[in-house]
This record gives C-alpha cells, structure tokens and sequence, in this order.
C-alpha cells in the first residue's frame, strides 16, 4: 500500500501528461492538413475520407478513456485514506481526511482536463471531414455533368 500512496497520483498525472501531449500533436498534424489539403486531387471520396480520417479514432480514444484514468486515481486515493485511517485506529481527525480526498478528487479533474478539450477538437475535426467530403461531391457532381 505504500507504493501505492507514493506513486498513485504520480502515474496517474504521467498518463493523463502523456494522452495530452499525444492530443495535441495530432491536432497540429490534423490542422496542417486539414489546410493544405487540395481535394481535387483524390479520385474517390473512400481514398479522401480515410486520409481525412486519420488519427481521429485517437482523439476519440482518449477523450473516452482519460476520465476513467483520472477516476482510477480517485478511486486509488480514496482506498489509500480509508486504508490510512484504519492503520490509525481512532485517532483520525477530519483534517487529515479532507485532505486525502481532495487529493484524490485531483485525478478525476485531471482526466476531464485532459477529456473536455479533446472531446471539442475532436467534435470539431469530425465537422470539418463532413465539410471537405460535402465540397469533395460537389466537385464531383459537376465534373459529371460538365
């Protein structure tokens, strides 16, 4: 249990760090090429939309999963201060329990941190590939008709 109490919140901010960091190289990949994008280059709107497509199942992945991970942590914090209050027998003054929790509770914010923007960039990339494929048949239609 100790290891647990000394590194819990540490893995936790460590994981919840690295699923923001992967956010936001995907979202600086996905905006430079959402802007250099040509779509009368591609043939077929399947070959467009899995181009326009990458890496959003990512986003949606972690946007997904990080309130999880931060509710992992809360869950582990709160086991560690009911732990910590039964191995003192009696002598728990409320103090130190609020602070537990709200340590605890620190996690759970962390991961709707890491969540909520990534849930709007994600919103927001899924709108502009409904976008580039609507102009994509466009194009389209008149290149049959002409």
């Amino acid at each position: 249990m100790d290891f647990l109490r000394d590194n819990v919140e540490s893995l936790i901010i460590i994981i919840l760090g690295f699923m923001s960091f992967i956010v936001v190289v995907y979202t600086i990949e996905r905006l430079y090429f959402y802007a250099k994008i040509k779509i009368e280059n591609y043939q077929s709107e399947e070959e467009l939309e899995v181009l326009l497509t990458k890496n959003l199942t990512t986003l949606y992945i972690i946007y997904s999963n990080a309130p999880y991970i931060g509710l992992l942590g809360t869950v582990a914090g709160i086991m560690i201060t009911f732990y910590d209050m039964g191995m003192a027998g009696g002598g728990v003054d409320a103090k130190s329990i609020m602070i537990g929790m709200s340590l605890a509770l620190k996690a759970t914010a962390a991961g709707l941190l890491v969540a909520i923007p990534t849930l709007m960039i994600y919103n927001a990339f899924s709108r502009k590939v409904e976008v580039i494929l609507a102009k994509f048949r466009i194009e389209h239609e008149k290149k049959l008709k002409a």
